[in-house]
């Protein structure tokens, strides 16, 4: 995997596909920066404006559902990333 950009474009909702992708390869300081923020209890607004450079107040919409979509794809390529590195080890 190449070096991920430290601040890519987000889309409006991040991938769904049972593998990782492209755009997860891209978006890898994207994830863990949510993650930190939301292990530190940071505000989803706040969040979305530095992180994800949405504005929630003009378009609140689409911030939370962005925050929430990129949220739950962090979690689930930490979750993958684990069952990965579990694989084949006994």
């Amino acid at each position: 995997m190449k070096k991920p950009p430290l601040d890519p474009d987000i889309a409006d909702a991040a991938p769904s596909d049972p593998k990782l992708t492209p755009y997860d390869e891209q978006h890898v300081v994207t994830y863990m920066r949510l993650l930190q923020a939301e292990g530190e209890g940071a505000d989803w607004r706040e969040v979305a404006r530095v992180v994800l450079h949405m504005d929630p107040e003009r378009d609140p919409d689409r911030a939370r559902s962005a925050y929430q979509s990129h949220l739950a794809r962090a979690k689930w390529v930490t979750e993958q990333g684990r069952l990965l590195r579990g694989t084949g080890s006994k």
